[in-house]
Formats: C-alpha cells, structure tokens, sequence
C-alpha cells in the first residue's frame, strides 16, 4: 500500500516527526556513560505517553522478527545495527550507540535514527560510520522530488557508501511510511536510477542509510530481534522521515 496524504494529513505528519526528533534529541542527551538501555527505553516510553502517542514497536511482530518487541525503542550498540532490543546493558567510554524511533500521533506515523558515540573518546572508525551514513542520507533527501523515481533515491544513496568503501546490505531499507509505519515502496539503499515507483507530491517516505565496516552479512542475535554485523564490527545508522512536495523533500524529523 502507497497513500498520498492529503495536506491537512501532512500538517499532522510535521507534527508527529517534530515529537519523533524531539525525543530522540533528549536521549541523545541524557546517553552518558553507566547510562542503561532500559532506562532510554523507560525514558522513551514516558515521552512517547505524555504527548499522547502510540509507539509503533510495542506490539510489533513482524516475520523477521521473535515479537511482539515489548518495548519502545531501538538501542543498538557496536555491532548492533538494526532493531536493537533494549536489554540490562550500561553504556561505556567509546561505545557507538544507534537508537531509532518510530510512533503515531493523530493518525500519523514517523520513523527516524541517530548515531552518536557515547563519553569523551571519538573513535575515528565511528566517526566515519556515523559521517557516511549522515552523507549519503543528505544525498537520497536530494534526490527524492516529482519526476524522480525510488531508484534515484536508492542510487544517490548507494553512490555515496560505495564511494566510501563500504559494503551495501540489500536486505533492508528504507520504505514507505503513513498511517503505519511500514509500507510500500521499499527503499534500498542502492539502486539503478531511472528504476522503481514514481515519486509524488504527498508521499511519505522514511530514508534510511545504514553500514557495516567491514561486512554486508548480518547475524540475529540471541534474542531474536537485534540484527549485528556478521563479523563483530561496528556499524551506524542514520534515518529521517521525508514528504514529496512540488518543491522536492521536506523532512519532517527534526526539531521545530
């Protein structure tokens, strides 16, 4: 399912990413060294409750995953990449921490991630993680106007991490986003341009780079729901919510 949202839907849809980037910039900082994952879920979940918001994880329980997820936010750490399951973990000097963000308010959903690393050091193996993905997410954003395609989405993305050095999982992506959070299209994070649905004004997609240092294999974790690099090394993720306007994207994901 593709929906085109009405303009008053896109009025309600600012608001929903303005709480999604609101809340993820207070964790951020709060994050500090001995900080533990289940108090950022905690925190989350009292944020995501008093603006009167529904997580979009809570009862998530899609194949991929063991679900439902049970809890409100992504944390993944190091190694961990995507759908990070908040668990008994405090956070250490050095650490890169990736926590991602999905909810609805009034009728609306949006999705976003950060990278950042936790405490004083900055490694500079993070750094370029974290600098790469925030690069090639630049790039999609540009690409995603009236007249483009998915695959000038996912090839403006994919150019950029390649260029880097990087390898590109296919598995997943970016996708489509409305009155719930996962639809239709699918938005890799490479492609050929030229390629894929036609973008419209009205649209709402969440775009979402992603990378490994050194692999494209994941592995799932014990827990069922986290997804780490196959070789234990580390990884960043950077994502925003965008609508297509006649002018080209807007993002909806940041602080108003």
């Amino acid at each position: 399912m593709i929906e085109i949202l009405s303009p008053g839907e896109l009025l309600r849809a600012r608001e929903t990413g303005a709480l999604v980037a609101h809340i993820l910039q207070t964790l951020k900082g709060r994050a500090k060294v001995g900080t533990n994952l289940l108090e950022i879920d905690r925190w989350a979940q009292s944020m995501i409750l008093e603006a009167g918001a529904t997580s979009c994880y809570v009862d998530y329980a899609p194949s991929f995953g063991r679900g439902p997820f049970g809890h409100y936010i992504c944390t993944g750490v190091n190694d961990a990449v995507l759908h990070g399951l908040p668990h008994d973990y405090a956070l250490a000097e050095g650490d890169l921490l990736t926590l991602d963000l999905a909810v609805i308010l009034d009728g609306v959903a949006a999705d976003s991630a950060i990278s950042f690393v936790v405490g004083e050091s900055q490694p500079a193996e993070s750094l370029a993680l974290i600098d790469v993905t925030q690069r090639a997410l630049v790039e999609g954003i540009a690409a995603a106007r009236p007249g483009n395609r998915i695959g000038d989405i996912s090839h403006a993305i994919g150019t950029v991490l390649s260029e880097a050095g990087y390898p590109i999982n296919m598995e997943f992506g970016g996708h489509g986003i409305g009155s719930t959070m996962h639809q239709d299209p699918h938005v890799a994070n490479n492609g050929r341009p030229g390629r894929g649905f036609p973008l419209r004004a009205g649209m709402l997609l969440a775009l979402e780079p992603w990378v490994m240092a050194d692999t494209d294999e994941l592995v799932t974790d014990a827990d069922g729901w986290t997804l780490r690099s196959a070789t234990g090394c580390r990884t960043a993720h950077s994502e925003h919510t965008i609508a297509i306007t006649d002018d080209g994207a807007e993002i909806l994901t940041v602080v108003r």
